[in-house]
């Protein structure tokens, strides 16, 4: 790769990491995994970045990094940490408590309906653009969406709705 490629990526992915890592945390729920997502989707675009389209880096980077979240389900990689203590309760804050909570409750959506979500109303993509990051008809999407709401919603919990 030529060195102008080289620094045009270093800009690139010092300006977009810390965005697409959150995205990351909003599929997978857990930071270092976000981390080993985003960092595997950024070098999957650096070895095809001289053939890549400037205009269409980012929407390239997004379908990268949400198939590598999916790929990860389909393989089973996610699994449970046991560790000898309970992590910290954290913050008795009224809204950091509502955000753990949808947080928890995103996490029981099925891995591609969570995708859809993330895409759709945290990246804040059309259906059409969802459909070509994911691979899938824009029907696809749409039940995906619809399916996706139904169990956010029966999972995220009533004391927290209603206030």
């Amino acid at each position: 790769m030529r060195t102008r490629d080289t620094e045009e990526f270093a800009e690139f992915f010092s300006a977009r990491f810390d965005t697409y890592r959150r995205i990351a945390h909003a599929l997978c729920g857990d930071w270092d995994e976000a981390e080993e997502i985003t960092q595997e989707s950024f070098v999957k675009v650096y070895a095809r970045w001289s053939k890549i389209r400037r205009d269409t880096v980012d929407a390239y980077l997004r379908t990268v990094l949400t198939r590598s979240f999916l790929d990860t389900r389909r393989r089973k990689r996610a699994r449970e940490d046991v560790v000898a203590e309970v992590p910290d309760a954290g913050s008795r804050d009224p809204e950091t408590a509502e955000r753990l909570a949808l947080g928890s409750a995103l996490l029981s959506v099925p891995p591609r309906q969570r995708a859809v979500l993330v895409l759709r109303f945290i990246v804040d993509q059309s259906v059409e653009q969802v459909a070509a990051t994911m691979g899938c008809s824009v029907g696809t999407v749409k039940s995906q969406t619809s399916r996706g709401l139904d169990t956010l919603r029966a999972a995220y919990p009533e004391t927290t709705r209603s206030a």
